[in-house]
């Protein structure tokens, strides 16, 4: 079977996958996405590159929803990185960069699980675009694990923020 992406889709195909890798492995390694450093770096050029190159696909020809989304997503972690800077925010500026990290991994995997699972395995695709039921499945999937994945990571931070010596804190 032929490949039936083109060379701008090969290329965003991995400059999608970038911030994919860098994201799973934040989690994995940080148990969230910083917006800074290297990690935040890979993820937010990677983020950036994906979205930009988005712009040359679509089957229709128009702006659609994967646009839309690519353009929250940036918008989203811009604010991210902003986070620290919003003084009045005190403690709840960690808690805004950290879910809004988590949103933008949110965001960038409602297009790439429609992708994904419109396109594989290439002789019999799992779904048949975004209102197929398999990708409403696994867009719900991702949206409860968004969801309790935001949860622990709110109780790190509150933790943190309730540590020894903080006035919250329970311990004697």
């Amino acid at each position: 079977m032929a490949n039936p992406l083109s060379t701008l889709g090969i290329l965003h195909t991995a400059l999608s996958m970038v911030p994919v890798l860098a994201g799973f492995y934040a989690f994995a390694r940080h148990g969230r996405i910083p917006p800074h450093g290297a990690l935040g770096n890979s993820y937010w050029y990677g983020m950036l590159g994906s979205v930009l190159t988005s712009f040359g696909l679509s089957s229709t020809g128009d702006f659609n929803s994967g646009h839309a989304i690519g353009i929250l997503a940036v918008a989203v972690i811009l604010l991210a990185r902003q986070a620290m800077r919003l003084q009045r925010l005190g403690n709840g500026r960690a808690y805004l960069e950290t879910a809004c990290m988590s949103f933008s991994f949110l965001l960038l995997m409602i297009p790439g699980l429609n992708e994904s699972l419109s396109r594989l395995p290439p002789s019999a695709p799992i779904g048949n675009g975004p209102d197929s039921p398999e990708v409403k499945l696994a867009i719900l999937a991702a949206l409860l694990l968004f969801l309790v994945g935001l949860g622990y990571q709110c109780l790190r931070l509150r933790a943190r923020h309730a540590g020894p010596g903080h006035p919250q804190c329970n311990h004697p």
